[in-house]
C-alpha cells in the first residue's frame, strides 16, 4: 500500500465518524436542549421561591416606612409639652433619616419605579417640614410647627402617603 491510498483511507474513515457524529448530534440535540431548558425552569422556580418571601417582606417594611414618615404620625410620636421648634424640627427629620437609611436595602427587592416614589416622598417631607419651620416666626413654638404642618397636610388634595401605599401594593400585586 502506498502512503497516498491510507491518507485516502484516513480521510474517509474521518468524515465518516464526523457524520456519524453530527448526525447524532442532530437526533438528540432537542432532546439535550429540552434537558437544560427544564433545568433552568427548575432553578428560576427555586430562585423565586427563595427571592418571593424577601420581596414581599420588602413591600411591607416601606409600607411600615411610609406610614412612619407620615407628619400626622410623626407629630404623634415626636411631640412632648413645651417642645421647642428646632427640637421638634430636629428630632422629626433626625426621625425620617433614620427610618430611611433602615429600609435603604429594601430598594434590592422592589420595582425601580415604586422606590424612586418612595425616596422622592422622603425628600419631599423634609423639604414639608423645612418648608413650615421656615414660615414660622423664630419664637414660635412645636405646637404652631405641627398645625402649620397638619394644615398642609389637609391643604393637599390627595393625600402623598395613600398614594405611595397604594402604589407599593400595586407592586406586590404584579408578583402574582
Amino acid at each position: 500500500m502506498d502512503i497516498q491510498q491510507i491518507s485516502i483511507d484516513v480521510i474517509i474513515l474521518f468524515a465518516g465518524i464526523f457524520l456519524a457524529f453530527m448526525a447524532i448530534y442532530y437526533i438528540v440535540k432537542g432532546d439535550i436542549q429540552h434537558f437544560f431548558d427544564l433545568k433552568a425552569v427548575e432553578l428560576n422556580k427555586e430562585s423565586r421561591s427563595h427571592v418571593l418571601p424577601l420581596r414581599l417582606q420588602a413591600h411591607e417594611r416601606l409600607v411600615i416606612f411610609v406610614d412612619r414618615i407620615n407628619p400626622a404620625n410623626l407629630l404623634v410620636r415626636l411631640h412632648q409639652q413645651g417642645i421647642s421648634i428646632g427640637a421638634l424640627q430636629g428630632g422629626i427629620l433626625t426621625e425620617i433619616r433614620s427610618e430611611y437609611q433602615h429600609n435603604i436595602t429594601q430598594q434590592l427587592y422592589i420595582d425601580s419605579v415604586t422606590w424612586n416614589v418612595v425616596r422622592k416622598l422622603k425628600d419631599d417631607t423634609i423639604a414639608m417640614i423645612t418648608n413650615a419651620v421656615k414660615g414660622l416666626p423664630e419664637d414660635a413654638n412645636g405646637i404652631e410647627l405641627s398645625k402649620a404642618i397638619l394644615q398642609h397636610m389637609a391643604s393637599i388634595e390627595e393625600n402623598p402617603y395613600d398614594l405611595t401605599v397604594e402604589l407599593i401594593k400595586k407592586d406586590i400585586q404584579r408578583l402574582f
